[in-house]
């Protein structure tokens, strides 16, 4: 049972640690440190937790869920996280400063947005589909389609705001 366990895990982990990353970053406005271990908690917990899988979901929004669960008890533990702490400034490491300057104030905008906004944008960018989005978010298909565009509004908005200054 246990060796099941270990490899159903092992398959998890390498088709979901991408998707779960990304998501980690979005809410720690690309704080690639705070990330892995948001990512690392989330694991953990699907290990833990792996045995009370009902198979009522998909593993994929199975993990979602412990993702923004996880990212939002981190936001209300720690006060003086980088999204609510405007004076800390990740950075992410690569090789292109343009790109890496995109990313940061992509994730940075993002940072600013509601929290299920910001879950939502990063479903969005790992190329979720509406259904997906509208199972794990507890909305209607249609009424993902109108938050996302109000939600792009809002990234533009607040990326043209900052280009400004």
């Amino acid at each position: 049972m246990r060796v099941t366990n270990k490899k159903t895990f092992e398959t998890i982990y390498s088709q979901h640690h991408p998707m779960v990353l990304q998501m980690c970053l979005g809410y720690t406005k690309g704080d690639r440190d705070t990330a892995n271990d948001l990512s690392q908690e989330v694991f953990i917990s699907v290990w833990k937790n792996l045995d009370k899988f009902r198979g009522a979901s998909s593993y994929k929004t199975w993990i979602y869920r412990i993702t923004v669960n996880t990212c939002l008890q981190y936001i209300k533990k720690e006060k003086a996280s980088p999204i609510l702490n405007e004076d800390i400034r990740p950075t992410i490491a690569d090789t292109d400063e343009t790109a890496n300057d995109d990313i940061q104030k992509l994730y940075e905008a993002i940072g600013q947005l509601k929290k299920i906004d910001r879950l939502i944008i990063m479903m969005v960018l790992e190329n979720q589909d509406y259904d997906t989005i509208s199972e794990i978010i507890g909305i209607k298909p249609t009424n993902v389609r109108v938050k996302i565009h109000r939600i792009k509004k809002r990234l533009k908005t607040i990326l043209n705001n900052n280009n400004d200054e």
